[in-house]
């Protein structure tokens, strides 16, 4: 990495970094989402909490106001947050704490990692960052893609370490709303303004929180957690737009949309207006034909206020009968027809296709790299939200504000918890603090060395340097200038920043809500359905015909699951 093209975090797992991977997580907001219902017994299970007892529970968001971005975060009208825009580290960067946080204590932790493991002896970054803490983490990252394979064998066998880091989306398998009572409850230390003991973990919004609160206690510390992250959106090649003279903020409705298919697509020159634009299996269609859309979210309600479920809705039928009319025309690229996700980034960055469904992780400037796209005058963009018709105003869902926490053994001694919250605070600093560097490079001239106003890990950092602390707790993960790429990093913040009026929550937003077990395959057919229709491998009826077994296999059975949730405990949207 050259000096001019410095990237603050080089080393770690950004959280937008996160969601296009396969361990995808969304979502933020300021305002405490509801919690409830897990296990397999109806909203009785382990897990339920109240709307009541959230309010109480959750820690108070007090901004820390000492780092000053280039670009503050914008806060939407339903909770949402948009990410801070730091051009650079800051010169000087702040203290948040003042004296050493450990008492020199000793605690093993695990952490997942998705990449090479760091050496354990020897590793002067974790002898850094453990001076600064007052204290012995002993760092014991494990292989990420096995992760889910170790965390179970560690609880059956109650081996698990002071501190560990368990994603959310395994909590199924380790049936967390029982397996959750080995830690500590955190609710006497830092709900409400309990937190302001802890001026950096009080610095993360109250919903980050919300995913980390079982059985009415508050158990995790949010890791990665965010002010708004989105379930994807649509990229257009701009570079392509300038030169054909199209401007994409003339599109206002989905016709709008599906009308750029002539516009841009020259099969004999190996140009395609787009790609499989109903995406994954949430479905990016749904922010423009108003149907269920984030990773996690799958009900909404009928005129009547009755629950349905995203493949009963209208909109979804909309959605597939529009795509699958841009296929029939051939405006969607063969290998796309063909569902060949391979390369379908390949496809976006060299030309292939001009518009694109992803996620907002994509926008970071690295697919403008020399050697990865095919043109230099390559911009990626994102279209404006819009509605259907161009009528009403365009939402866009929020996800769950924080997808992995990690949690404290629950044989701690209270000294000890203590010790480790005050720990956990440091570990919190905010991007921009002095304690930030120590957290995410280690000593500055052993493992890093600032250049061009950015820090950047020498040969040495890079062998040592790994996202381990960091899975630990975090705090919000600003928008930062990645290879040198600073109007990418603008766009992206301005994108954001906009966006975030729009977002909105779905139901039982944010809410540990674990279905029955006998349910969950019976939505695979459906799926497997959809990709069908929207390709035009078979009719709408189809899908109809699919619906209605899901429902007779258990679809009404889990609406009647949800709707008990619903009535007892809220919908986790106020």
């Amino acid at each position: 990495m050259s000096s001019e093209s410095a990237q603050p975090v080089p080393h770690a797992v950004s959280r937008r970094g996160l969601l296009t991977g396969a361990a995808a997580i969304a979502g933020a907001v300021a305002a405490a989402p509801l919690l409830a219902a897990c296990g397999s017994s109806g909203s009785k299970g382990p897990g339920t909490t109240s709307t009541g007892d959230l309010n109480k529970i959750l820690p108070n968001y007090i901004p820390n106001t000492s780092v000053k971005p280039d670009v503050a975060s914008v806060i939407g009208p339903h909770g949402g947050i948009s990410d801070p825009l730091f051009l650079s580290y800051p010169s000087s960067p702040v203290k948040t704490v003042s004296k050493v946080p450990g008492s020199g204590g000793n605690y093993t932790t695990i952490t997942p990692l998705w990449g090479s493991i760091p050496p354990s002896s020897g590793n002067a970054y974790y002898d850094a960052v453990n001076k600064a803490l007052g204290a012995t983490l002993k760092m014991q990252p494990s292989d990420g893609n096995n992760y889910d394979k170790i965390l179970p064998g560690l609880f059956a066998a109650s081996k698990l370490p002071d501190w560990i880091q368990v994603p959310g989306w395994w909590d199924s398998v380790l049936n967390f709303g029982e397996a959750v009572n080995k830690f500590v409850d955190l609710s006497p230390y830092l709900a409400g303004d309990k937190v302001k003991d802890y001026p950096n973990l009080a610095n993360i919004p109250s919903g980050a929180w919300a995913a980390g609160v079982w059985n009415g206690k508050l158990y995790g510390l949010p890791v990665y957690p965010s002010g708004a992250v989105f379930p994807g959106t649509f990229f257009y090649r701009k570079d392509i737009f300038d030169r054909l003279g199209i401007n994409a903020d003339s599109i206002k409705t989905a016709d709008d949309l599906a009308a750029l298919g002539k516009e841009l697509t020259n099969a004999n020159a190996g140009q395609w207006a787009f790609d499989d634009l109903y995406g994954n299996a949430a479905g990016y269609l749904g922010q423009i034909f108003g149907f269920p859309h984030a990773n996690a979210s799958k009900w909404t309600t009928d005129s009547s206020g009755k629950l349905v479920h995203r493949y009963e809705t209208e909109g979804i039928i909309d959605a597939l009968n529009w795509e699958a009319k841009l296929v029939k025309a051939g405006y969607v690229h063969p290998d796309a027809v063909a569902a060949n996700t391979q390369n379908g980034k390949q496809r976006f960055w060299s030309g292939k296709v001009c518009i694109v469904a992803d996620g907002t992780g994509a926008w970071d400037g690295s697919d403008a790299k020399s050697g990865t796209a095919a043109s230099p005058s390559y911009n990626r963009q994102a279209f404006k939200l819009i509605t259907k018709d161009g009528s009403g105003t365009p939402t866009i869902e929020l996800g769950n504000a924080a997808g992995m926490f990690a949690y404290l053994n629950g044989n701690l001694k209270e000294n000890q918890v203590k010790e480790l919250l005050s720990i956990a605070n440091y570990l919190a600093a905010p991007y921009g603090s002095a304690e930030w560097l120590t957290v995410n490079f280690g000593a500055e001239g052993t493992d890093y060395a600032m250049q061009s106003g950015n820090p950047v890990l020498n040969d040495k950092g890079t062998k040592e340097v790994a996202t381990t602390f960091q899975f630990l707790v975090t705090p919000v993960t600003p928008t930062t200038v990645k290879e040198g790429f600073t109007q990418v990093a603008k766009d992206y913040a301005a994108w954001q920043g906009e966006t975030v009026k729009y977002a909105v929550k779905p139901m039982f937003y944010g809410m540990n809500v674990t279905e029955p077990a006998q349910y969950s395959s019976i939505g695979q057919p459906v799926e497997d359905t959809i990709t069908d229709v929207k390709l035009g491998r078979k009719p709408i009826s189809a899908l109809q015909d699919a619906v209605k077994t899901w429902q007779s296999q258990g679809g009404n059975a889990l609406r009647n699951f949800y709707e008990d949730v619903r009535q007892k405990y809220g919908d986790g949207r106020s």
